[in-house]
């Protein structure tokens, strides 16, 4: 009987290096795919394609399998970079790496290994892939939930969950390093990339200024008081604490002394004001509901339960909440618990247990 064949994206990171040679021990047929996807600035100190184009190709080597580097870029600036610029002008927080998945990872990836004769697609995320008895496939999370992806992955559908392999989803990360270094892989210290999806690590709002018109604005407090000047909407996000220039002001101090930090709590896009408040807690943080659109769900439909779980961030624990669905493309989430900076433009990504069912783009959040 003929090996199947996997073809898998090796990034030249760590986990994906270690995905192929365990895949390859599992007895597949094993097929490197390299993928660039940004080649405006590739010169750049910040974009390290060369250096990664490198790793991979020292590893396929070490791991003995065949890989070859594939061009993205056009269908990335198309599918990922226009929306991801679209929704920054627009006032809002996009997620870059969600959008990836979607666009790039698991859709030009999966149709080119397709047309290299894959069985299967592979890739080094940390999720799981179950088939359940009624023959459909779920999403899960990771066994080891401080590196757990399906935030990530959650607008996956059937076809694409069908070909898919994670073979990280039940391995600790401290375990693949360890077999990094155990098979003497080139890149078994290199650092895991924190950066935009295939962008890489750059000052972001050095980078944005490049692509986005963006005019100046008064910095209000919910009062109505001017306490300083934004340098343009997108470069702010709710919650945001660091870098907001309102640091040294001393106007809003407590009886005693003391100074709560200025966090950006709210845009008026159409006035082009920045909404600013003094204190981790403030009202204008807190959200008891949202609304959500342009919904996927895993399992091609809603889920038949109001009870759910929900994380509006990624590095958030599970919110319990309930659910009411309006159409196929909007939901809306009541939580019990107000939740904190609850961000247009990002994610809001449901489960049921260790389940991922879907989500959906964060279009609004009330008190």
């Amino acid at each position: 009987m003929a090996r199947k064949r996997v073809v898998i994206g090796m990034s030249g990171g760590v986990d994906s290096s270690v995905s192929a040679w365990l895949l390859k021990e599992q007895g597949y047929e094993v097929i490197g795919l390299f993928m660039k996807n940004w080649e405006d600035d590739d010169d750049s100190e910040y974009c390290s394609t060369r250096q990664d184009w490198i790793d991979a190709a020292s590893v396929a080597d070490v791991v003995g399998v065949d890989i070859e580097a594939v061009n993205f870029a056009a269908e990335y600036k198309d599918r990922v970079f226009a929306e991801f610029l679209r929704e920054y002008q627009a006032g809002r927080t996009p997620n870059p790496d969600v959008l990836c998945n979607a666009e790039i990872k698991f859709k030009a990836f999966l149709d080119h290994a397709m047309k290299l004769g894959a069985d299967l697609i592979a890739t080094g995320h940390y999720a799981r892939v179950r088939q359940a008895d009624n023959g459909r496939f779920e999403l899960l999370k990771a066994l080891d939930a401080s590196k757990d992806q399906s935030y990530f992955l959650h607008r996956l559908n059937q076809a694409q969950l069908s070909k898919t392999l994670f073979p990280l989803g039940e391995i600790p990360k401290t375990e693949v390093r360890k077999i990094a270094e155990k098979i003497g892989l080139p890149n078994a210290k290199k650092k895991d990339s924190t950066g935009i999806c295939f962008i890489g690590e750059r000052p972001f709002r050095e980078f944005l200024n490049r692509y986005l018109s963006y005019k100046p604005g008064p910095m209000m407090t919910p009062d109505g008081t001017v306490v300083g000047e934004h340098v343009g909407l997108s470069f702010y996000t709710l919650g945001q604490r660091k870098g907001i220039g309102l640091g040294g002001i001393k106007s809003y101090q407590s009886a005693d002394g003391s100074s709560d930090a200025w966090y950006v709590a709210k845009k008026d896009v159409a006035g082009n004001v920045l909404y600013v408040v003094q204190g981790h807690d403030h009202p204008w943080l807190l959200s008891a509901a949202l609304e959500s659109a342009q919904a996927s769900w895993i399992a091609g439909e809603p889920p038949g339960i109001e009870q759910i779980a929900a994380k509006t961030r990624y590095r958030q624990a599970d919110v319990p909440c309930s659910i009411s669905v309006s159409d196929a493309e909007r939901f809306s989430l009541s939580f019990a618990t107000p939740q904190w900076a609850v961000t247009p433009g990002q994610s809001a990504v449901l489960y049921d247990g260790e389940v991922c069912l879907g989500g959906g783009i964060i279009n609004s959040a009330a008190a």
